[in-house]
């Protein structure tokens, strides 16, 4: 099951500074939401983000899990090479309640990232493998790519815009019509 989840509002902490943690970073920027790095050190491209206020870092050498009490953060994702601190963090987090993914251990995740093809943030069409290969989701993502590109068009995606306003200015019309109506009383 594909799910696309609201971040909205919500604090995402992302442990880990290096290339994996900058794709999940910019996984879910779109999101507006909190973005909260921390680390002992951030490669150039996190590093910008912090910069542009963007994200938020905290620069910590992850040995324990209290950060998890101090942030109480709605999701946690570990991307450091340290299988076993990304191991108790992903334990933590789960007697925590707290949704939580481990870039070296999907099996233990609560959820895999998909390779996203996306169009102005108004369609997202997912290729995903299950964990099973990030690889051959990536591979699979750069050829059908080219494919929807062709497909979807902009005339597409300005019909989505207009009936996301219409679809609005209807739920804000149709329920005042149906209230003004149960007021009249048949005797």
């Amino acid at each position: 099951m594909i799910v696309n989840l609201n971040l909205q509002d919500k604090t995402i902490i992302v442990i880990g500074g290096g290339n994996e943690a900058q794709k999940r970073i910019n996984s879910i920027l779109k999101q507006d939401c909190e973005i909260i790095v921390i680390s002992d050190s951030i490669n150039s491209d996190i590093k910008k983000l912090v910069k542009a206020k963007k994200i938020k870092f905290k620069k910590q050498k992850i040995q324990d899990t209290k950060f998890i009490s101090k942030f109480k953060p709605y999701m946690i994702i570990t991307t450091t090479n340290n299988k076993i601190i990304n191991q108790k963090i992903i334990n933590s987090a789960k007697r925590n309640k707290i949704i939580a993914y481990s870039s070296d251990n999907p099996d233990e995740s609560d959820f895999s990232n998909p390779a996203i093809i996306d169009f102005e943030n108004m369609i997202q069409i997912a290729i995903f493998t299950g964990g099973r290969s990030p690889a051959m989701s990536k591979k699979i993502k750069a050829k059908s790519e080219k494919i929807f590109k062709k497909i979807i068009t902009k005339e597409d995606i300005a019909q989505i815009k207009i009936q996301k306003i219409a679809r609005k200015l209807a739920k804000e019309t149709i329920p005042l019509k149906l209230k003004e109506e149960s007021t009249y009383t048949v005797s």
